[in-house]
């Protein structure tokens, strides 16, 4: 199982669209991205995306109050109970129609959502006595005139009320109650955004769209609230009343006429004061508005169309964040409504608020540009500020450490994202138009992009700053670029003129322009060994050209192909070229005799996609896929290939066999996920999905889409993005491989998830876990080693390399076999990331290097020299924390015994009389 790749993490995209939400602890937040969740640790300055996900994008999310259970509905109301222990979906259900909020009680018990006018109230999974039960209905509100659009919880769990688009707030209740049945509040002009209770009371604050605040003071506390002895609806319990007093009239009425002689006043008496403790013990619950307030008018009075989008409420400080239209957020406190700050963080659409427990930190989400931001309002700092591209990406290029990936899209940003921790910590905006195609320096001090503003631009990841631009004599729309070996040569083909130009990095001069091509030069590759100065170029013209740059310039060697050529590859090693082509094959080429040596037919592996307004069938959908993109494995043994579709295909180069095909999503709110058009959307008159395309008069023509719109028509009204994959790459490491696609760059790794896959290497009967702890005990460290290792457990290698003594590491690994020593290094590497024994892993790795004295395989190296990277930043940072410390420490020991002096001098001179005034004073 050498390829067993699993979706790892996603990055590029941090939030779509829904609720965003804080943990319990408030360390965590918790955003949609698409049809995924992404899980944001803000201490630990990490992210991970759940492995699993839904059919289409989430829409609203909320956590169980013990922090075990998410509840997650998409954009269809399809709704997934998920375990956050085990990161699985463990109950589904359908509303069958688009759910705007869902809320869990504070107590854990129930759950409510809302679903257009209609408010259901369901049991949740309960953990407190081991029973599960999953969606059981409880009680179904629709009293709502229009649809509902957000909800709260009462302290108590007893009550939830609920504001919608009439411009009302409904207060329904879980258990039948004697004191309410149903409270509606008016009194706002515009829909409810936010309703909140306050803190241990039943007082109510509703926030409309308008930037309306209105309070509501409640009559009685909670405490007040009776549930009825018998769980019925109140017109039950009224008929069941008047049936009761027709009866006891009629009992009065014979009792009287027999037994008039036996009433007494003390009988009338005691009635009448049990009717008044009835009374008094049971009081209606009765609201009352204490004032209104606006909130927003200096914004309004420059911008007529602001409206107020979202609202959070924090009961424990009293804290009302408001978020409007043009980005710009209010912090109020209440009840008074003081403004306590306001800031502006982007010019869009603030969508969804959240507030951590302690109240300290406040989130934001922007969908338009796809912005998730975390505020610490007290010192007015950001904790967190991610934003991904706000349109496609369209390449991507590893670091030769693999320790960042470097991204550009149709936007023209270029943002360089940390895998270890997946969060961007760069962004440049030199580039004008789209980013074409990026590829980093040997060395890993700097990297290249293209773009068809006609400029090529190299950035220095030191200072962070674009230190060189490289640009033609006219103006060129590049398309593709290369850096040699030596990261001293940097070569650019055009899109709009057919020539490849080849600059000087150190001097930023254009040393020659290679002519030739007689179409658009898709890609060009420069050999990776620094013996060897070829470059390739690919071209729309069937043909690739082989270079000698330094040698002979102007001569080339130029192979034919049968098709376009749409992306070349090197080899690691350098003796091989991969080319595809536009009829969907992957030809091998030998550089230095330029003779094919195989060839991959994988059109049919990438599958059609139909879109749902295409026209043409699914076999003619599928001549027009091609690989777009292609990348050699580590080791060179394989290759993977994408194009426009959702499959990623991993081949075999020797063989020429499919080895895997992966799926990069099941999201089906993007186009042409599915091969077939939906049997539902199928009709007698045709497909329904084409109805707005149809010209006005029956039988008029059919709006075909263009050739290389990507989006759809702008003027629809369900304009979905398309599924493709623009760009893969395997790492350096080969442990993993990342996947710019429309849903953002997914990361594939073998170590990823909880994998209980059995993979041994060389594994013999003897190789038991008992056999390994039975040497151990023996202390047969060169035995235990080599059995942990055919056994390919990461626990039991863990156990036997920590427990070998320090003095006998170098006799352990002498006796070791080549293959043993690679893998050994490869688990040592990852033992690395967190292990506590650096110092004991160290020595390993010394005694590897210098006893074997073998060129081990760069892959191995490369993981190596990754996470000792990572290391020793961590390690730098403490150190310059401690020796600041330290010298703060010294510098106040220096001054305590000086401060001391002349605290004492100051002292004498006060008992001696003597003091800083003069005899005049």
């Amino acid at each position: 199982m050498k390829f067993h790749y699993k979706f790892q993490n996603l990055l590029g995209t941090v939030y779509r669209k829904g609720d965003i939400l804080f943990t319990g602890d408030g360390n965590c937040v918790i955003s949609p991205v698409g049809n995924k969740i992404t899980v944001y640790n803000l201490k630990q300055n990490k992210s991970n995306t759940l492995s699993f996900e839904s059919y289409y994008n989430y829409t609203t999310i909320d956590v169980s109050p013990n922090g075990s259970t998410l509840l997650a509905v998409n954009e269809k109301g399809e709704a997934q109970m998920i375990s956050l222990l085990t990161c699985t979906v463990i109950h589904r259900y359908k509303f069958k129609q688009q759910v705007s909020a869902v809320r869990f009680s504070p107590d854990g018990k129930y759950f409510a959502a809302c679903c257009d006018d209609t408010v259901f109230i369901m049991t949740a999974p309960c953990t407190f006595t081991g029973e599960f039960r999953s969606f059981v209905m409880k009680r179904v509100f629709k009293k709502a005139r229009d649809e509902v659009t957000c909800m709260d919880w009462s302290p108590c769990s007893k009550l939830l009320a609920v504001g919608s688009k009439d411009t009302t707030t409904k207060i329904y209740t879980v258990d039948y109650l004697d004191n309410l049945s149903m409270y509606s509040l008016s009194g706002h002009t515009d829909k409810i955004v936010g309703v909140f209770f306050e803190r241990k009371s039943l007082d109510l604050i509703t926030v409309s769209r308008n930037g309306q605040v209105c309070l509501w003071e409640s009559n009685i506390d909670i405490d007040d609230l009776v549930v009825s002895d018998v769980q019925i609806s109140h017109r039950k319990k009224r008929k069941m009343a008047k049936d009761e007093e027709s009866e006891d009239e009629v009992d009065e009425k014979a009792v009287i006429e027999k037994d008039k002689e036996y009433e007494s006043e003390n009988e009338e008496e005691e009635i009448e004061t049990e009717k008044e403790i009835k009374t008094e013990e049971v009081t209606k619950l009765l609201y009352k508005k204490l004032g209104r307030h606006y909130i927003g008018d200096d914004i309004r009075s420059k911008h007529h169309k602001v409206k107020l989008t979202a609202a959070q409420y924090h009961r424990e400080t009293k804290m009302l964040v408001t978020g409007f239209s043009t980005g710009i957020f209010y912090l109020h406190e209440m009840p008074d409504v003081n403004l306590i700050h306001t800031l502006s963080i982007s010019e869009h659409r603030i969508s969804s608020i959240a507030i951590s427990t302690p109240g300290d930190w406040i989130a934001f989400g922007c969908p338009n540009i796809g912005q998730l931001l975390v505020w610490e309002w007290q010192s007015e700092q950001y904790v967190m500020k991610q934003q991904g591209h706000s349109l496609d990406m369209t390449c991507l290029a590893y670091s030769p450490d693999g320790l960042y990936i470097v991204t550009g899209g149709y936007d023209g940003k270029v943002k360089v994202w940390n895998t270890t921790n997946s969060f961007c910590f760069v962004t440049f905006n030199e580039h004008k138009s789209t980013v074409t195609s990026i590829t980093f320096s040997a060395n890993k001090k700097f990297f290249v992009s293209a773009s068809l503003d006609g400029t090529v631009r190299c950035y220095d990841l030191t200072r962070y700053r674009n230190f060189r631009t490289l640009t033609s004599p006219s103006l060129v729309q590049f398309s593709c670029v290369a850096l040699d070996a030596s990261s001293e040569l940097c070569a650019a083909g055009g899109q709009d003129v057919f020539e490849v130009f080849l600059w000087s990095i150190k001097f930023g001069k254009l040393l020659d322009v290679l002519g030739g091509h007689e179409a658009p030069v898709s890609c060009v590759s420069f050999s990776p060994t620094l013996s060897s100065s070829r470059l390739v170029s690919a071209s729309w013209d069937k043909t690739i050209r082989i270079w000698n740059c330094i040698e002979t310039s102007a001569d080339c060697e130029t192979v034919q192909l049968t098709s376009d050529a749409l992306q070349v590859a090197f080899r690691p090693d350098g003796e091989e070229i991969a080319v595809s082509s536009l009829d969907g094959n992957i030809t091998f080429f030998n550089t230095t005799t330029g003779d094919q040596t195989g060839s991959i037919e994988g059109r049919n592996d990438l599958g059609s996609g139909r879109a749902d307004t295409d026209l043409i069938t699914p076999e003619k959908m599928l001549k027009t896929k091609a690989f777009t993109t292609i990348c050699y494995s580590a080791d060179g043994s394989c290759i993977l290939g994408a194009g426009n579709s959702k499959h990623v295909c991993l081949y075999s180069v020797r063989e020429g066999i499919l080895i895997k095909k992966f799926v990069i999503t099941q999201n089906r709110s993007l186009d042409a996920v599915n091969d077939f058009i939906n049997r539902r959307l199928m009709t007698e008159f045709g497909n329904m999905a084409l109805v707005e395309e149809r010209g006005d008069l029956e039988g008029g023509d059919v709006n075909v889409r263009l050739p290389g719109v990507r989006d759809g028509d702008m003027a629809d009204r369900r304009v979905k993005p398309e599924v493709r994959v623009h760009c893969v790459r395997f790492s350096p490491t080969g442990e993993s491989f990342a996947v710019a696609a429309t849903e953002g760059l997914l990361i594939y790794s073998q170590n990823a998830g909880i994998d209980g896959t059995f993979r041994p290497f060389r594994l013999e009967a003897g190789s038991t876990p008992y056999a390994v702890k039975q040497h151990l005990s023996e202390e047969a460290w060169g035995s235990a080693l080599v059995a942990a290792l055919q056994l390919n457990e990461h626990s039991v290698i863990q156990q036997c390399v920590e427990a070998v003594p320090a003095n006998d590491i170098t006799l352990t690994v002498t006796n070791l076999d080549d293959d043993y020593s690679d893998r050994l290094l490869n688990s040592i590497a990852r033992l690395l990331e967190d292990s506590r024994h650096l110092e004991h892993l160290l020595l390993w790795v010394k005694a590897l290097v210098t006893v074997k004295r073998r060129k081990f395989p760069p892959s191995v190296l490369l993981a190596l020299e990754k996470v000792l990277t990572v290391k020793y930043s961590q390690i730098s940072k403490i150190c310059d924390f401690n020796k600041y410390t330290i010298r703060c420490i010294r510098t106040v020991g220096e001054l305590a015994p000086k401060m001391e002096v002349d605290e004492q001098t100051d002292s004498d001179n006060e008992s001696s009389g003597r003091g800083t005034f003069s005899d005049t004073d």
